[in-house]
Parts: structure tokens; sequence; C-alpha cells
């Protein structure tokens, strides 16, 4: 014999769980995200406030597949020896960069077999980005992106000034 369950017990459960998880979602307004999908790698872009009470852009790069990584922020801007292209983060719009991009991933050294160079690197998978922005306006903002992905045996082909549009209404 199964115990029986009182219908307003579990309400009464699940209206407990949503004031402890922040309430019903109509006391805080949605934070305005984006996201894109280009050669291999989807970029979540979201304009989070701190408690600080700051802004910033946090952007999660993807890669579609497993065993790839992309190129650090710190990597020239032409790569070393023409290999790679760093990963890039910056907005326009309504929004101003108020600092530099940071991110959550540690940085790793890559010798590529067969060449003498070593390319900073994060390690496989995703990595989030963030970005610190004064937000002068409340219409719209872009997000804008550059990237390489490349696992140990093969690169796709890198994306350069993708922009991400971010509805700040």
């Amino acid at each position: 014999m199964r115990p029986r369950t009182r219908p307003w017990s579990v309400l009464g459960a699940a209206a407990a769980t949503a004031l402890l998880l922040g309430g019903c979602g109509t006391d805080r307004p949605a934070e305005p995200t984006a996201h894109t999908t280009a050669n291999g790698v989807t970029v979540t872009a979201t304009l989070v406030s701190t408690s600080g009470g700051r802004r910033e852009v946090r952007a999660t790069f993807s890669p579609e597949q497993a065993g790839f990584h992309l190129y650090s922020i710190d990597l020239p801007p032409q790569g070393i020896d023409g290999l790679g292209i760093p990963t890039r983060l910056s907005v326009r719009g309504d929004l101003t960069a108020d600092g530099t991009p940071a991110t959550d991933r540690e940085i790793r050294q890559l010798r590529p077999t067969g060449l003498e160079v070593e390319l900073p690197v994060y390690p496989d998978g995703p990595v989030t980005f963030t970005l610190p922005v004064r937000q002068t306006g409340s219409h719209r903002a872009e997000v804008v992106v550059s990237y390489g992905a490349c696992s140990e045996t093969r690169c796709l082909v890198p994306v350069t000034d993708e922009v991400i549009p971010l509805d700040l209404d």
C-alpha cells in the first residue's frame, strides 16, 4: 500500500523551494542574454549585475565538439609565427567597457607536434570571459567576439568580429 500525498503539501513544498531560490521570478527582471554559433563554437553573452552593483558581460565560448580548445586572450594579434587567433571580447552601442576581460580558466602552453613553438591556449571545453561594463543607454548593445578553436589534430575556420546583438530593454 502506497502512502497518500496530500496535494497541498506538494504545492507548499514547491512554493517554499521557489521562495528559497529567489521567488517566483517576477521580482527580478531577466538578464539580457543572446548567443551565436559559428564555425564549431557557440558563444552565449549575458549582461549581469554583480553583488557590488557593477555590471559585466559574461561570454561563454563553448566548442561543439569534444577535444577542442580556444586560444588565449593573451595571444598576440597575429598569433605566434602566424599560428593561432586570440580570443577577443568587446562591446559597443549602449555598453562601454569599464575594464579588461578576465577568464575562469588557466592558460596552458600547447606545443603542436613537429613545431618549435608554444601557443597559449585554454583547456579543452568551454571558457567564460567577464568584461566590466557601464551601460550608457537602455536599448541595444553589441557584444563583439573573435576566436579560433582547435583540437590536437585540426583547427576550425577562425571567427573574426562576430556581432551578438543584446537587447537591453
